[in-house]
């Protein structure tokens, strides 16, 4: 299909309330790529004020971290006919990249340092537990190996190598998953709780991570697989992207795992 007949519309889950790690730039990132290759796109902030119809509209949705009393405010919101529609959208396999806080709305729930547990979605079988006000955080640079079927085995088609992640975790909260799989293995780092080594979470096309970063721009692969994704399913056709120039972000994940002390996964440049 010709790029400049393409659109897509990407939803940036509650801007104001689950912004606080930079995660916006996950949304950038998307529709930067997007518009690089000609796609026309529309970025639509899921507020309070949403409707139910205008989450249907939504290609691929963006969350990202927040404090807890943001994120009950979501999540008390996020109730009724809008988490039917949310839930629906994912179920059927529109992808999306939760960061942080967001993936705690999609879990069964989250309890807070302080205060009442709050209700999620149910719709990934995990929880979120706060150990304490005392507790340590999860913060530092973490990197991953991608292990999610079929996310992995797409990526390493996409790249020629195994996927890798590099990003910024910086977590209170500690998940742990039932029967889902984990988004990854850890290498360097928390990941979802500092004990199992897993990190993230993976259901259909949804991606739900602890890592910041922002997340996309650092490993602008996964934003390359959100986008072909997103406009296969728009669109009910397979859709190839052209090759972007990515020679900066190759170098800076270079420069990253050299520093790290990993430098036995710096990858040869390679334009996705």
């Amino acid at each position: 299909m010709n790029p400049e007949q393409l659109e897509l519309t990407i939803g940036w889950l509650y801007p104001t309330l689950m912004s606080t790690y930079g995660d916006r730039g996950n949304a950038i990132c998307l529709q930067k790529r997007a518009e690089w290759r000609g796609i026309k796109v529309q970025v639509l902030s899921l507020d309070q004020q949403t409707t139910a119809e205008q989450l249907h509209q939504v290609d691929i949705f963006v969350g990202g971290g927040a404090q807890d009393r943001q994120q009950e405010i979501v999540m008390r919101d996020l109730r009724g006919i809008k988490a039917e529609m949310l839930r629906a959208k994912i179920d059927a396999g529109t992808p999306g990249v939760f960061t942080c806080g967001s993936p705690q709305l999609l879990g069964h729930y989250y309890e807070p340092a302080l205060g009442q547990r709050i209700e999620g979605l149910g719709l990934l079988d995990f929880v979120s537990k706060h150990p304490g006000p005392d507790a340590r955080r999860c913060i530092g640079n973490v990197v991953f190996e991608v292990t999610a079927s079929p996310l992995a085995q797409e990526l390493e088609a996409m790249l020629g190598t195994k996927p890798v992640v590099i990003g910024f975790e910086n977590h209170g909260g500690r998940t742990y998953l039932g029967k889902v799989q984990p988004l990854g293995r850890v290498i360097k780092g928390y990941g979802n709780n500092g004990e199992d080594g897993m990190e993230g979470a993976f259901y259909r096309n949804a991606i739900a991570t602890y890592s910041h970063g922002p997340l996309l721009p650092k490993n602008p692969f996964i934003a390359d697989w959100l986008l072909q994704k997103a406009l296969t399913q728009r669109y009910q056709t397979p859709v190839s992207l052209q090759p972007l120039d990515d020679t900066l972000a190759q170098q800076a994940r270079a420069a990253m795992l050299k520093r790290l002390a990993l430098t036995n996964l710096v990858q040869e440049p390679v334009n996705c």
